[in-house]
């Protein structure tokens, strides 16, 4: 049985590799287009390298996944789950996107950032622990698609196929700090209906003014219950459709609205409250984003803060929204720079991520030994 020390000697070992590795992997997803839905490409490099390394994988869609090589099904399991997928290139390229370059320290190119760093660092640290025998938790590795539009084919399809999860690490850009809370979403049809008649007479009920009151509603109103990390419920009025031309009383007005949720409040809870104050008909789009919680007195959060990681709310959704278990949302990286142009991230971050992956975890799966 392998002693503490061992243990430390061995990911000392081992570290130099898998932080090579996971930069050269990460170059070579930049290089392959890999825009939502057509992720076929780095789903086959992702493959390949898997199959290189002797490691069995299943793939699904654009979806692909390994297990640990001693998975015994007794035992709990974590995933760790990032996207391969990417947004398309942002009109303000300098750059080729799809040519992944270091310059200074910076590792270019679109997906870099989002969230290919968050992903290459997570492979990392499940090939240090994909042999390890004596684990107090099996490991699934899933590199999904479809996370920038929230497919329906992205890691919703195939969570089916991975059984049972205790909980999950999933990969996006914090630059390593611990996203304990996630935001939700529901984008909210609004419509109010009115009666047409002649703008120059005083016939008709103009439907703008009637949405007026419940438009003043959703950006004065509060919601009891505040997250200590996310804050409030935020709703906000992003878009007014009405009239057909200047001298017809609109008869109907459809607006939008932008709902932030926390977890204070099931997406239902915050649906049934705005309908009991409005009056226009309001028409979900999707409550599938919703907000989610991991508590701080989890084991993989307490093993983050022992590491001298802070914990905040993410305002931005990931696929941590679909999953029905506890979800870490961690990686390296800065959110700023997603979607952006000339994105990047540097090598340091992936490096001190795969280090920072593997201590947390063995705090977890190899928790009768606190010393690693």
């Amino acid at each position: 049985m392998q002693t503490a020390k061992d243990k430390i000697r061995s990911m000392n070992d081992e570290l130099p590799v898998l932080k090579k590795e996971a930069v050269e992997l990460l170059m070579r997803l930049i290089s392959i287009p890999s825009i939502s839905k057509e992720e076929g490409g780095t789903g086959d490099v992702l493959e390949k390298f898997f199959r290189e390394r002797g490691i069995a994988t299943e793939r699904k869609f654009n979806n692909v996944w390994a297990k640990n090589k001693h998975f015994d099904p007794s035992l709990p399991t974590i995933l760790l789950c990032s996207h391969h997928d990417t947004v398309k290139p942002a009109s303000g390229y300098t750059r080729d996107p799809f040519k992944a370059e270091i310059v200074d320290g910076k590792l270019f190119g679109l997906g870099s950032n989002d969230a290919g760093g968050p992903l290459v660092s997570l492979i990392a640290a499940f090939l240090y622990f994909y042999d390890k025998q004596g684990l107090e938790y099996n490991f699934i590795v899933a590199p999904v698609g479809e996370e920038e539009i929230s497919g329906a084919h992205g890691v919703e399809s195939i969570l089916p196929d991975l059984g049972k999860i205790d909980f999950a690490v999933v990969g996006e850009p914090t630059g390593m700090e611990l996203g304990i809370t996630e935001k939700g979403l529901i984008v909210l049809d609004c419509t109010v209906l009115g009666r047409s008649g002649h703008a120059a007479r005083a016939d008709g009920d103009n439907a703008i003014y009637k949405a007026l009151k419940d438009i003043e509603w959703f950006r004065t109103y509060s919601f009891a219950k505040i997250s200590e990390t996310l804050g409030p419920v935020k709703m906000t009025v992003t878009i007014i459709h009405s009239g057909a031309q200047h001298n017809v009383i609109p008869d109907k007005c459809e607006f939008t609205v932008d709902v932030r949720t926390t977890e204070m409040y099931s997406n239902d809870e915050v649906l049934e409250e705005i309908r009991k104050n409005v009056s226009c008909e309001v028409k979900p789009r999707s409550g599938r984003l919703k907000s989610t919680a991991i508590s701080k007195d989890h084991p993989i959060v307490k093993a983050g803060v022992s590491l001298g990681r802070g914990i905040f709310g993410s305002p931005t959704s990931s696929d941590k929204a679909l999953m029905p278990f506890p979800a870490l949302k961690l990686g390296p990286g800065d959110s700023s720079r997603s979607h952006s142009a000339d994105e990047f991230i540097y090598v340091k971050e992936i490096e001190e991520a795969v280090e920072l992956h593997i201590k947390m975890l063995s705090k977890v799966a190899c928790a009768s030994d606190n010393n690693v």
